[in-house]
């Protein structure tokens, strides 16, 4: 799975809607400021106010994502994610919020997201998968 250079590019310039499900599958989505690709197939999130969406990703690390203006950036990634609460990737969103956001709450957790498919949600495209 590889993203493309545009790809990542409209993933750190924007906001996405990010969804997750408990371990029932019943969904939640949220929107989602601070995110980031670390490389062509890893995400980086970071997890400052995540309430369900922690719970769920520890029941269930399967999530799907768009970007807020999904019309002019039309993506959805899905993948597995992972928390951490400790260690580099936790270090990394640490110092990315304070620099980004003095003001905001040191992160809780880092959660890191294996990108494995990517689907068009493009009017007339939609659902074709890309990757």
């Amino acid at each position: 799975m590889v993203m493309t250079e545009e790809m990542m590019k409209i993933i750190a310039e924007n906001r996405a809607y990010f969804a997750t499900a408990t371990a029932n599958g019943v969904p939640n989505v949220v929107p989602i400021g601070n995110i980031k690709p670390l490389n062509n197939k890893t995400v980086l999130v970071a997890d400052s106010y995540m309430i369900k969406t922690h719970a769920n990703l520890e029941a269930n690390p399967k999530v799907a994502f768009v970007m807020h203006d999904a019309a002019k950036n039309p993506y959805q990634f899905k993948g597995s994610a992972k928390i951490y609460k400790s260690g580099d990737y936790y270090e990394q969103v640490v110092k990315w919020i304070k620099e980004t956001a003095p003001l905001a709450p040191k992160p809780k957790a880092a959660v890191v997201i294996e990108v494995e498919e990517i689907f068009s949600v493009k009017v007339g495209d939609a659902g074709k998968k890309i990757v």
